[in-house]
């Protein structure tokens, strides 16, 4: 066994592998950029080595200096982890070139998995069953159209280069082909270099299941079962679960062996995934279900398969990477329980899952190992979450006895997480999981999108702010003593004295962003044994309110903050009528969330525009952002040029209102 392992990622994947290394005694070494100077990936390694500014392409996709640092550091072998450079196999080539272990899948079988036309070819030969489509060379939108027709109608445009959910994009007529090809082949030239696409027929209630496989340099594959990545936004696995409901042993049977097949046909070492689509318009069957794609590295989801297995899969690769053969036989991999992984996201799905970037500066996640939790994540409180990179912080995942124990232990779980000023889509996926549907098992990859009104965002309620005063009563009660003054610490909502007209205080402030006041009287004469609040005029509603729903208040120095169901709740004391950045504004400007680059002016100056029309295209955090019209209305001016990088709150375009 190799003594280093230098990791060529960043943030959760790094410190995942880092911990199974130190685990077994390997010296770890990190590389980072500028912007991940202070990372928690960097604080747990070993060593750490600068390997340029923050820009992906100028360090962590910089083959040479990643190759320069291992050199300098000493380091036996490298671990790509996922993203960046884990499926590049000239990278692979050039690390045993360099005299070091690999420690990922075969340069041949990343190449012939790597683009998905050729790798479908290949599935055919092996005789693994795939979606109906066109994976031709001639990449002319005439020709690729004349396709999608021929194929009917929806169809799905993806990269052939891709992986990750970008690069793909849904069609559903004719007339709309060339905007989604044009759009799609953009994404995919900045996420891959590779703008070439293929196209599939869109299986109308698909399911999305994946089987985990591993091979060793001796010859053996097994699998690890499969797992359910159905839960999506924009082709983004949101909520992940093994094994996947529904799933008889026959159909676990066919998928399975599939898988296998598939990796033995590309001579495959190390942890891959095989993806299937599945029609589960009548439930799952094995005559239902179609090769997609190889991921020939590890997954995101992996904790899944860990947690049902009992098997470090990292674990499996160093040893794999080191020439041993697969620890276990077939028939001596288990299958426990049930499993449920939940991404969590800095975005706001309220400000339709615009990414967030800022310091964390109250960061609190679900204790490590309580009920079945395991908590991974690349950032701790204190740090910042970076526009250069992915915005996923953590990975919360639960392992049950049954999938309802699961789904509600990774609800509650999600639901504990604080995180502000950041936003995140911590209560977004607690509304999944205590769906109907999800709970039931009913759900396919265009779920979140049907459901997605009711999923983004909370139903108004002054619950939070009954429960951020009801802790202020408590305080206010406990400080109490018999002198006229009560406790008027600035951490308080309220601080009034005690005098003979006993005046309710009142209080201006903002909860979530709407202007509110409330005030607050002494009730039960003056022994102080309780105080009674108002809201807007009316009497403040208790009733619903029940012990333990709400956590304790958070202090800021301006704001208060209430964590319910993973949701913050804030009580903002700056003056009213402060603005708020990012998005459409009342005069009709459409100002840029987060700095990115321009890829796109559908509209120019002069042009008629309705409401919710696409107005300018913003790539940030490695996604396209639209920004649309607010009203219908005249576009009166575009300020900048695709191409050019924009500052946040930059004014993009102005729509001036019509009629």
């Amino acid at each position: 066994m190799f003594k280093s392992v230098l990791v060529a990622n960043r943030g959760e994947i790094a410190c995942r592998v880092f911990r199974t290394a130190q685990r077994m005694g390997i010296r770890t070494i990190a590389v980072y950029s500028e912007a991940d100077a202070d990372a928690l990936h960097v604080r747990q390694a070993d060593e750490a080595v600068l390997i340029g500014p923050a820009a992906a392409r100028e360090s962590y996709l910089d083959q040479s200096k990643v190759l320069a640092a291992a050199k300098q550091a000493g380091a036996e072998a490298i671990h790509p982890g996922y993203g960046f450079l884990s499926e590049n196999a000239e990278f692979a080539e050039a690390v045993v070139a360099a005299g070091m272990i690999w420690i990922g899948a075969p340069p041949a079988s990343i190449r012939a998995m790597g683009l998905k036309d050729a790798a479908k070819k290949l599935m055919v030969e092996a005789g693994v069953p795939v979606t109906p489509g066109y994976m031709g060379e001639d990449q002319n939108p005439d020709r690729l159209k004349a396709e999608a027709d021929a194929i009917g109608y929806p169809v799905l445009i993806k990269a052939v280069a891709g992986g990750g959910g970008k690069g793909m994009r849904r069609v559903d007529a004719s007339e709309a082909f060339l905007d989604g090809l044009a759009s799609c082949q953009r994404e995919a030239a900045s996420s891959f270099g590779d703008d070439r696409v293929l196209i599939e027929k869109y299986i109308l209630s698909p399911r999305h299941i994946e089987v985990q496989v591993f091979g060793d340099s001796h010859g053996a594959v097994v699998h690890l079962y499969e797992r359910d990545c159905s839960l999506q936004r924009r082709h983004q696995k949101v909520i992940e679960e093994a094994p996947a409901p529904g799933m008889d042993a026959p159909t676990r049977a066919a998928i399975t062996d599939a898988a296998v097949r598939a990796a033995k046909a590309v001579n495959y070492v190390g942890a891959g995934t095989i993806e299937f689509i599945a029609d589960a318009s009548d439930g799952l069957k094995a005559d239902r279900i179609w090769f997609m794609e190889m991921n020939t590295r590890l997954q995101v989801e992996h904790p899944v398969t860990e947690s049902i297995t009992g098997v470090d899969l990292v674990e499996w690769q160093f040893r794999a990477a080191a020439g041993e053969p697969v620890p276990l036989k077939q028939a001596d991999i288990p299958m426990n329980g049930w499993a449920m992984e939940a991404r969590l996201y800095a975005e706001d799905p309220a400000n339709g899952f615009l990414p967030s970037i800022g310091k964390l500066e109250h960061f609190v996640l679900p204790p490590q190992g309580e009920g079945g939790i395991r908590v991974d994540t690349g950032v701790y409180e204190g740090g910042e979450v970076s526009q250069f990179y992915d915005p996923m912080i953590a990975k919360l995942i639960v392992h049950a006895e049954t999938r309802e124990m699961a789904a509600e232990g990774l609800a509650e779980a999600c639901g504990s997480v604080e995180v502000w000023p950041v936003r995140t889509n911590a209560g977004f996926l607690v509304r999944c999981l205590e769906h109907p549907r999800f709970v039931a098992g009913d759900v396919d990859t265009g779920f979140i999108g049907a459901e997605e009104a009711a999923l983004a965002s909370a139903p108004a309620s002054d619950l939070p702010l009954a429960a951020a005063l009801h802790w202020e009563a408590e305080s206010f009660l406990a400080v109490a003593d018999q002198k006229e003054v009560w406790g008027s610490s600035p951490k308080h909502l309220f601080g009034f004295r005690l005098n003979a007209s006993r005046q309710p205080a009142r209080l201006k402030f903002r909860h979530n962003g709407r202007p509110r006041e409330a005030t607050v009287a002494i009730v039960d004469g003056d022994d102080h044994e309780g105080l009674d609040f108002s809201l807007d005029g009316s009497p403040l509603d208790y009733s619903d309110l029940t012990a333990g729903q709400f956590l304790p208040p958070t202090y800021g120095d301006e704001a208060i903050y209430v964590f319910r169901k993973g949701e913050a709740s804030t009580f903002d004391f700056s003056p009213i009528g402060a603005a708020s950045s990012g998005g459409p504004a009342s005069d009709g400007s459409l100002r840029a969330p987060m700095p990115g680059k321009i890829v796109a002016t559908p509209v120019k100056a002069g042009d008629v525009v309705v409401r919710g029309q696409p107005v300018i295209v913003l790539e940030a955090m490695k996604m396209e952002h639209a920004l649309n019209a607010p009203f219908d209305g005249v576009v009166g001016k575009v300020a900048f040029a695709v191409g050019e990088q924009v500052t946040a709150d930059a004014v993009l375009a102005v729509v001036t209102a019509t009629g």
